[in-house]
């Protein structure tokens, strides 16, 4: 019985289960061998003979697929171009000389067909994109001197954020004044040529350019963040040199692909880009100390483990990563796109993730230090949130890295192995997992519900500490029940199925589950019928404590000793039992008090009063009496009734301080107390002659 009680519900759960299988075999008295053998069928439970042949079948595919997706890293894609294309790019060159008549005449015959207003409309638009390249720095400080008196309404704190969002908006701005401009021109003189038509594209492409190069700047030099007052300029340098690069790169791409160039050309100019903006990467991150200092030292184990191993191998990383990049630009697209995107997308998203979860935790652990540090449901609360925030860090981060790294569905092949057959359903090890977090899921949901309740809800309406605890039991065993139907669902088992081994578990009660269901039983009459609440103090037998939590089959008390006991719920609901938390917490309280004859026995009350008054144990609303109540042997008899809280004051520790004061004062009044004497009297007898 105290195995039992000692268990946890979800043990007990898995008992009944694992004895409503063994114990349900279908009846030996089917009138029909096939309805029988249906029946079997439909409603046993058998375990999966295959599973080592579907394990083995589905490894070799999963392996196969592998070496497969590992023999295509290395298909080289054509790349384009060849040494004739060097060669038409230099004769091209030499021809430039040649060929500038011919571009004056393309420029007077498009003058010509814009006419006077357009062709002006076009100059002063060229003569505006070249004044904004050269004006800015003067608008940029034009726009600062008109909001620095904002400075006055804004924080100091926020106000160097602000200033930059600010100079990030107007970097973009001009190019969007002009793409609004170019946008006006071109509904007025509708003109379709390409070159002009090109000017939109590069000046939306110059507007999001622009915006980048802000933002770079603004957040590595202007020493917002502290990981970028150290190095946030150096990097800064280098990133914006491969940004232009990419810039640039792509204008010009872009201009020779509206102007019909050779797609050889293309390709060879876009291989020209990747590879220089490839060597200005890896100048950049050369400089290991900026880069990892960019990395927060963060108190979380695996993130620690992480950074260690990056400060270790940073070179030969950086040294792969340069050569998959190099082999993606040679035509080795797969492998390098395995390399680059997978692996270090699948890094930059782990530490996203820790950084978000070190931040959320910062912020429960600042909010938590502004509550009540005496208010346990502020704690629970604050505790729960912190457990739901660490499993879903790990869930997120393993199904995001595994499906990045290209593995999730691979396991999840591997792991949809048949374990056992379940009626009509069979039951895998992936689909075992996924019930396993949802139910997780359902009971960390559960708690933050309860401890919300206790925290916010239940004091708001007024609602009593153990009512709120049986509401919180409701919520509770509700939450659980929705849970294991959703992952009954996820199983893809019927319900019905579970009706066949009603019986059985009747069976199992009425063999050996007697007590525990009297226990159960008990616990619901506990829970709901309202004698009985978490907080209350109880006495059973000679134990009194506090009730801390009452679950189905025993309710837990914790005397003053700080002593916890399992009572079981059968033995609260069938013995004699003392609640003094039902209606008042308020006892009497006696203590016997001996004197000598010779003593006064007025002189005796008023010193007996005087230390119940004096005590601050001894509640104040219920006046103190003594009373007289014999003559004994050796003394005459006092007995001195105090009340008290019993909840709050334990009652040896009020008679200890009232003996204390009450054997102090009757020495200073010169009262004995007495003991038990005998006199012995000794008679001689003289024998007579």
């Amino acid at each position: 019985m105290k195995n039992l009680l000692s268990m946890k519900p979800i043990r007990i759960i898995l008992i009944l289960l694992i004895a409503v299988f063994l114990t349900a075999v279908p009846c030996s008295n089917a009138e029909d061998k096939t309805d029988k053998a249906e029946t079997k069928n439909k409603h046993s439970i058998t375990i999966s003979e295959e599973m080592d042949d579907v394990i083995i079948q589905e490894a070799t595919k999963v392996k196969e697929e592998f070496q497969q997706k590992v023999r295509s890293l290395f298909d080289r894609l054509p790349l384009g171009w060849n040494f004739n294309t060097v060669i038409y790019l230099y004769q091209l060159a030499l021809s430039l000389p040649k060929k500038i008549p011919l571009f004056t005449s393309f420029v007077i015959e498009q003058s010509r067909v814009l006419g006077v207003i357009g062709s002006i409309l076009v100059l002063v638009f060229i003569a505006a994109v070249l004044y904004s390249l050269i004006g800015q720095r003067r608008v940029m400080g034009w726009v600062e001197d008109r909001v620095k008196p904002l400075s006055a309404f804004i924080p100091e704190a926020t106000y160097p954020f602000f200033m930059s969002g600010i100079r990030v908006v107007v970097s973009a701005l001009i190019p969007l004044l002009l793409l609004g401009a170019f946008a006006l021109i071109n509904a007025m003189i509708d003109y379709s040529e390409v070159w002009f038509q090109l000017i939109g594209r590069l000046l939306i492409f110059w507007a999001v350019g622009s915006l980048l190069l802000r933002l770079l700047k603004e957040s590595l030099t202007r020493d917002l963040f502290k990981v970028t007052a150290q190095y946030g300029r150096t990097i800064y340098r280098w990133a914006r040199l491969a940004l232009l690069y990419a810039i640039f790169g792509m204008a010009a791409y872009w201009t020779a692909e509206v102007f019909e160039i050779r797609e050889d050309v293309l390709a060879l100019l876009r291989f020209a880009i990747m590879v220089s903006v490839i060597v200005v990467l890896l100048i950049l991150h050369l400089n290991k100390k900026a880069f990892i200092s960019f990395l927060p030292e963060l108190p979380i184990r695996s993130y620690i483990k992480f950074r260690k191993f990056l400060e270790g191998y940073y070179f030969p990383l950086l040294f792969v990563s340069f050569l998959a990049a190099l082999l993606w630009c040679f035509g080795y697209r797969a492998l390098g796109q395995l390399v680059l995107i997978k692996i270090w997308f699948t890094a930059a998203a782990f530490v996203f993730i820790m950084l978000l979860y070190h931040t959320l935790q910062r912020f429960l652990n600042t909010w938590f230090q502004r509550l009540d540090q005496t208010d346990e449901n502020a704690r629970m609360f604050v505790s729960t949130l912190r457990s739901i925030l660490k499993y879903a860090t790990v869930v997120a981060t393993l199904i995001i890295v595994l499906n990045m790294l290209g593995l999730l569905n691979p396991l999840q092949r591997i792991m949809s192995f048949p374990i056992f057959q379940l009626g009509d359903t069979t039951v895998t090890f992936w689909l075992i997992v996924m019930a396993i977090l949802i139910l997780l899921a359902t009971v960390y949901a559960s708690r933050l519900a309860q401890s919300y309740f206790d925290y916010k809800l239940y004091p708001s309406f007024g609602i009593d500490p153990g009512l709120g605890y049986a509401l919180n039991t409701v919520v509770k065993f509700i939450a659980l029940g929705i849970g294991f139907l959703i992952a009954l669902n996820i199983l893809g088992i019927n319900l019905r199925f579970f009706l066949v081994f009603a019986g059985a578990i009747g069976i199992g009660v009425g063999l050996g589950l007697q007590n525990m269901a009297a226990n159960v039983i008990s616990g619901f009459t506990i829970i709901f019928g309202g004698k009985i609440r978490k907080g209350d103090w109880i006495e059973v037998g000679s134990m009194l404590g506090e009730v801390t939590d009452i679950y189905l089959r025993a309710t837990k008390v914790r005397t003053r000793d700080n002593i916890e006991y399992l009572v079981p719920n059968s033995n609260i609901i069938s013995n004699t039992m003392v609640n003094y938390s039902l209606s008042s917490p308020l006892i009497r309280i006696e203590l016997p008090v001996g004197v000598s004859y010779k003593a006064d026995p007025r002189q005796v009350e008023k010193i007996l009063l005087a230390a119940a008054e004096n005590e601050p144990l001894v509640d104040k609303t219920h006046m103190p009496a003594v009373r007289f109540v014999e003559y004994a042997d050796n003394s005459i008899n006092f007995e001195l009734l105090v009340w008290i809280n019993v909840r709050k004051t334990p009652r040896r520790k009020v008679r200890s301080n009232l003996y204390f004061v009450i054997f102090e004062e009757l020495a200073k009044a010169g009262i004995e107390i007495p003991f038990p004497q005998r006199d012995l009297h000794i008679r001689s007898q003289v024998d007579s002659a």
